[in-house]
């Protein structure tokens, strides 16, 4: 557990859980009581979450390129991941383990 706060890599796995929890609900919760229930607050209040969380997702992936020598193909399938749903999950067993 102290390995995913201290380095890069474990930090980037945590902002990609939460990011993709944030994105799920979103797509899943708060969209839906937008323009079903017309109550648009949760989306502003998730959508600001999900928008700091992808801000920081995106910061933690270029830092773990760069520390982890990582190619621009597994970069850039660790970015296209992010605007997925479910795909920051997929990344984290695939992508994000260290080999």
């Amino acid at each position: 557990m102290q390995q995913l706060i201290t380095t890069v890599l474990g930090r980037l796995r945590i902002v990609a859980f939460l990011e993709g929890i944030s994105f799920l609900v979103l797509l899943g919760i708060a969209m839906p009581l937008k323009y079903m229930a017309s109550n648009p607050e949760p989306v502003r209040i998730v959508g600001m979450a999900h928008g700091i969380l992808f801000i920081a997702y995106i910061v933690l992936l270029v830092q773990t390129k760069f520390t982890y020598n990582w190619t621009l193909t597994r970069s850039f399938l660790a970015f296209v991941a992010s605007l997925v749903p479910f795909g920051t999950f997929y990344a984290d067993k695939k992508l994000f383990r260290e080999d």
